[in-house]
């Protein structure tokens, strides 16, 4: 594995115009209710979460995607060519789970043609290993929480408004990392030092 190379963490998620139900506050006597279609149109959304591994001043980077339907290894390697623009064509491992996408034999075959890309597997049955997941529920929590939207367009300007706060705090992406137990060097990171 090159040690100089950006350490990026990769994972799908699935957003639908079924609201995500969680509790929320209103007045006493007034019951909040959601009102939905049942509509079970659905997106897909593939989030990438990095940091250099030589460098941690250069921050830790959030590149995201979302298409209607779900990903297979097309879409995917679609996804893949979009991060190497993100990030430069610089080198990249990316660490991301046992999808059958993820391994298959076209995408083997895509990666093996890039040398700016070398993957690794995340153990099965590790969700709490992959920074990615932390991602997907601070979204499902506060942008696309009780959300009943009449079209996926709703959903996706959530969604988007949901990265772009994440964005705009630097220290939740270095918290989403290091809450996987990673050891980043230096421990604090220019924007995660201690005394902030």
């Amino acid at each position: 594995m090159n040690t100089r190379a950006w350490i990026v963490f990769l994972d799908e998620s699935g957003v639908s115009l079924l609201p995500q139900i969680r509790r929320t506050y209103s007045p006493r006597g007034r019951t909040p209710l959601l009102r939905h279609r049942l509509n079970w149109k659905r997106a897909s959304m593939a989030g990438a979460l990095g940091y250099h591994s030589t460098d941690p001043h250069r921050g830790a980077r959030l590149c995201f995607h979302l298409k209607p339907g779900s990903y297979d290894t097309a879409g995917l390697i679609e996804v893949l060519e979009q991060m190497k623009v993100f990030y430069r064509g610089e080198r990249v491992v990316l660490v991301w789970d046992g999808l059958s996408a993820h391994w298959s034999r076209a995408m083997r075959a895509w990666v093996a043609e890039q040398d700016w890309l070398s993957l690794e597997r995340l153990p099965a049955y590790a969700p709490e290993l992959n920074p990615v997941e932390l991602l997907w529920s601070s979204l499902k929590k506060r942008e696309l929480a009780n959300l009943a939207g009449d079209h996926l367009a709703d959903v996706a300007d959530a969604t988007e408004q949901g990265i772009h706060r994440i964005n705009a705090n630097p220290r939740l992406p270095w918290s989403f990392l290091a809450h996987t137990g990673l050891t980043i060097h230096p421990p604090h990171p220019p924007n995660l030092r201690k005394d902030q």
